[in-house]
């Protein structure tokens, strides 16, 4: 049915695409695979009819493997959009486009890395290392398209920077990566909740203003050993 636009996946042979209801079917002989890659092509090409887009499920993240869609359309929107960025409106577009980008990625590092001291509330001595771990954890959290807690918006900031320090002291101060935690349901889930309750307390730790060993202190040791990788 090509003139019926559809989410499909993976079909078993080449040229076969599975439906949402576990149908196969055969791509039309004048349909090509248009790869991901290019969003606005994609957004154009499926715009101007109907299409078939090929998502893949691995574990909890889906994968975009393209769109199937008419040779002749896919051939004719890509040459129509080659033309147009090929103009120099074009260009000044994009550029201020990425000017804004980056004046919004700049705030927001700004902003959460500024969530992350709140959470934090160490002690007044404890201060340049509270701000070492929030140099350490804006770096990690904040690039554009990590996938990290602190991309989404759904949750306010203040979340967001609390949940990024633990995620990001559950791998640096603790043995989680090196775990072999049991296939049962729960228990993966069980693990992180006992490593971020150690977390906490180690971060109430500086916040009360308590003496700390820093050669045993897991937290100093982690800021010590990722300092070279510190972008900032």
């Amino acid at each position: 049915m090509p003139d019926q636009t559809r989410v499909v996946g993976p079909g078993p042979a080449e040229r076969t695409v599975v439906t949402e209801q576990g149908k196969v079917l055969e791509v039309p002989a004048e349909w090509e695979l248009l790869p991901p890659g290019d969003a606005g092509l994609t957004r154009r090409v499926k715009a101007a009819g109907p299409s078939w887009t090929v998502k893949e499920k691995k574990g909890r993240r889906t994968f975009s493997r393209g769109v199937w869609a008419p040779a002749e359309r896919i051939a004719r929107i890509r040459a129509e959009l080659e033309a147009e960025r090929s103009t120099e409106s074009y260009a000044k577009r994009r550029a201020a486009d990425a000017a804004r980008r980056e004046k919004k990625q700049a705030e927001y590092v700004e902003d959460f890395g500024g969530a992350v001291l709140q959470f934090l509330d160490f002690a007044p001595e404890y201060a340049e290392l509270a701000e070492r771990l929030s140099v350490a954890v804006t770096a990690h959290a904040t690039p554009v398209g990590s996938g990290t807690v602190a991309r989404t918006e759904r949750i306010p900031i203040e979340q967001r920077a609390e949940s990024a320090v633990i995620a990001w002291m559950r791998h640096q101060t603790t043995a989680y990566d090196n775990m072999k935690i049991p296939r049962v349901k729960g228990k993966r889930r069980e693990v992180r909740r006992m490593l971020a309750a150690r977390s906490r307390l180690l971060l109430e730790s500086y916040r009360q203003g308590r003496a700390v060993d820093p050669a045993t202190c897991p937290l100093q040791r982690a800021l010590i050993a990722s300092a070279p990788e510190n972008p900032f």
